[in-house]
C-alpha cells in the first residue's frame, strides 16, 4: 500500500480535494470522538433504560446504526397495522437518539480551540494546505479551529468558508470549504444560515452552541440513519444544498480522510462518483487486510468504482503530528 506523499505525488499540478470523515477526528483523540465515547456519556431522558437496551440488544454503539433499525422496526408495525400507540413510540426513540447525539457532541467536545496545541494545529494546517477544497462530515470543530489559526504555520494558507458580514452565508461565493452535513457552529435563523464565532466578549462557540440549544435551537446537523433522508435533509438547506453541489462539480484527484465507507453515506459516494473526479485515494488505518479494511476496501470499490480508487496508509499522512 501506498503512503500518503506517494499519492499526492502521483497526482501531478491536477486539482485536488480532500473529503475528512470521522478518522480525522479520531486521529486527534479516539477517546472523545469514538461511537462508544459519545454513547457512555449520552443522555437519552425518560427513555433511558429502553434506548439502552436496543443499543445492547445489537450490541453497537452507532447511534445511526440503531436508528435505522427503529425506522425499519417502525415500517414493519405499519404493515401488521400495530397499535399506533407502540409506532408513535417508536418513532420518539429515533427522534431521542438522534437529539441525544447532538448534544452529547456538543457536551463531550473539548471547549476552547487551545486544547488543540500549536504543534497540532501547524501539522494539520501543513496537511490541509495543499488542497484547492476541504469538504467535511464532522459536526465537531477541529476543523474549524484549525483553519482560523492564522498566525500558525503555514502563514499563507488561507481558506474560505462562505460566511460574510454578520456571520451569515450568503450563497455561491469564492468558497472553498464545504461542512457537508453541517456542524456544531452552523445554524438556521430567518435572517438566513448563520455560524457561531468567537465575540468579543470572550464567549466560546461551544458556550453558544450550549445556550442555543438551551433555548431549543439546535445547530444545522444531518444525523438521519439512511442515504435517503440524508440527502433529502440536504436537499431542504441551501447551504448544505450548495456544499453537495459543489461535491459533484469537482475534477482531478479526490482524497477521502478517515471513511467506513458505511452504506449510509451512499448519497455522498453517489456524488463523487457523479463527478469528473479521476482518482480517489483512500485512506486505510491500520492492517490493510484485517477484516473490517478489506470489507472498506470492498465498499470503497463498488460505490466509486474499481478503476478509479487507490489507497494509502493513513498513518503516513501524520495529520495531527
Amino acid at each position: 500500500m501506498i503512503s500518503f506523499k506517494e499519492a499526492f505525488s502521483s497526482i501531478g499540478y491536477d486539482p485536488r480535494s480532500i473529503l475528512l470523515a470521522n478518522g480525522f477526528s479520531q486521529a486527534w483523540n479516539s477517546n472523545i470522538f469514538s461511537y462508544k465515547s459519545l454513547f457512555s456519556s449520552a443522555e437519552f431522558g425518560v427513555r433511558e433504560r429502553i434506548v439502552r437496551r436496543i443499543f445492547d440488544t445489537f450490541k453497537t454503539y452507532d447511534f445511526e446504526k440503531i436508528m435505522k433499525k427503529l425506522i425499519a422496526t417502525e415500517e414493519i408495525l405499519k404493515v401488521y397495522n400495530a397499535d399506533p400507540a407502540l409506532i408513535s413510540e417508536v418513532q420518539m426513540d429515533q427522534e431521542v437518539i438522534k437529539n441525544a447525539l447532538i448534544e452529547v457532541i456538543s457536551k463531550t467536545h473539548p471547549e476552547l480551540p487551545h486544547d488543540v496545541t500549536d504543534a497540532q494545529y501547524v501539522a494539520v494546517r501543513k496537511f490541509l494546505q495543499p488542497f484547492d477544497e476541504v469538504f467535511t462530515l464532522n459536526y465537531d470543530l477541529l476543523f474549524y479551529w484549525a483553519r482560523n489559526k492564522a498566525r500558525l504555520e503555514p502563514e499563507d494558507y488561507e481558506t474560505d468558508d462562505g460566511f460574510r458580514r454578520g456571520q451569515v452565508w450568503e450563497g455561491p461565493t469564492t468558497q472553498n470549504v464545504h461542512f457537508l452535513h453541517g456542524g456544531l457552529h452552523i445554524y438556521d435563523t430567518q435572517a438566513g444560515v448563520k455560524k457561531h464565532a468567537f465575540t468579543e466578549q470572550g464567549e466560546s462557540i461551544i458556550e453558544q452552541v450550549k445556550w442555543n440549544m438551551g433555548n431549543k435551537r439546535f445547530p444545522t446537523f444531518v444525523s438521519e440513519p439512511t442515504h435517503e433522508r440524508k440527502r433529502v435533509r440536504i436537499q431542504h438547506n441551501p447551504y448544505l444544498s450548495y456544499c453537495f453541489d459543489r461535491l459533484g462539480e469537482l475534477e482531478g484527484a479526490l482524497f477521502i480522510y478517515g471513511h467506513s465507507f458505511d452504506e449510509n453515506d451512499r448519497h455522498i459516494f453517489d456524488q463523487i462518483r457523479n463527478s469528473r473526479v479521476y482518482k480517489v485515494f483512500v485512506s486505510v488505518y491500520g492492517d490493510e487486510h484485517s477484516e473490517d479494511n478489506d470489507l472498506m476496501k470492498g465498499r470503497a470499490r463498488a460505490y466509486l468504482g474499481a478503476h478509479r480508487v487507490e489507497f494509502f496508509q493513513a498513518e503516513s499522512a501524520r495529520v495531527w503530528r
